[in-house]
């Protein structure tokens, strides 16, 4: 969209920070847009391999039931991802929670996508990072998992987004997608934070979902990394059209509705 001149987390002075999606809710002041999330971490720490902590007891991949998939939240101040189960230090270390723009009164708790569970307590997760898929090894013991029965899919070729309740379709509506020289990127993602605009009509409408996924396009927006999101927008003509930065752009009041409802963590699937 040739308005759409801000990345989602790039403006430092124009935001707000909420916690939300099913637990409490922190509200930090600022000029335009919020932050609504549900956990995030990273930390200098660099804890070594432990195989013998018995997993925590709750559901497991295999025995969720069709449509709904588990959410990890970080239960610590800092949650350590490793390359596999075997591997002697971790990857990378993330604190929890970890700082907006790395300003110390917006604290983001964090939350994982759930992809595969081992009965010797290990999971592996989802991860925000460059290349878009990626994905780590983390203990169980070092977060709360939490079913969820909701899941978006967004079918580019169809210019339409579904949101499901478990097997069940509760939204279908067309969608603005990215144009050809900034295309949205396909695959699996999840929802990592919710932003609200104190103004309704700004190009990000009411609320934005920031995602995993980043272009594959854009490796810099405006002092951001490229992420992108599913928003509102502030021109309804351009639903079902191909004319945005890679962003996915949907009905104003659907995206309302979606944000009392929808929580972090939850499957975001784009397909061609």
């Amino acid at each position: 969209m040739p308005e759409e001149k801000r990345g989602l987390w790039a403006d430092r002075k124009r935001r707000t920070a909420v916690l939300g999606a099913t637990g409490a809710i922190v509200v930090i002041a600022a000029l335009i847009i919020g932050f609504i999330a549900f956990r995030s971490g990273a930390n200098d720490d660099r804890p070594t391999v432990s195989n013998k902590r018995a997993p925590a007891a709750g559901p497991t991949t295999t025995t969720l039931p069709p449509g709904v998939s588990l959410v990890a939240q970080a239960t610590g101040p800092a949650i350590a991802v490793f390359s596999a189960p075997d591997a002697p230090v971790p990857a990378m270390t993330l604190p929890n929670p970890w700082l907006l723009n790395g300003e110390a009164d917006k604290a983001i708790p964090q939350a994982f996508l759930v992809e595969e569970q081992r009965p010797d307590g290990w999971i592996r997760v989802l991860l925000p990072e460059r290349p878009n898929g990626s994905s780590g090894w983390i203990r169980q013991t070092d977060v709360k998992l939490t079913p969820n029965p909701n899941r978006i899919e967004v079918n580019l070729g169809e210019h339409k987004i579904r949101v499901f309740d478990r097997t069940e379709v509760r939204y279908e509506g067309e969608v603005a997608i990215g144009k050809p020289s900034t295309p949205t990127p396909t695959g699996k993602y999840y929802i990592r934070v919710l932003i609200q605009a104190i103004n309704p009509n700004e190009v990000y409408g009411p609320f934005a979902y920031g995602l995993s996924a980043h272009s594959e396009v854009l490796t810099e927006f405006n002092g951001g990394d490229g992420e992108t999101g599913v928003h509102g927008n502030n021109d309804k003509s351009v639903l079902g059209k191909s004319v945005t930065a890679g962003c996915i752009r949907m009905d104003n009041e659907e995206i309302t509705r979606l944000s009392k409802i929808l929580p972090l963590g939850t499957p975001v699937e784009i397909v061609s």
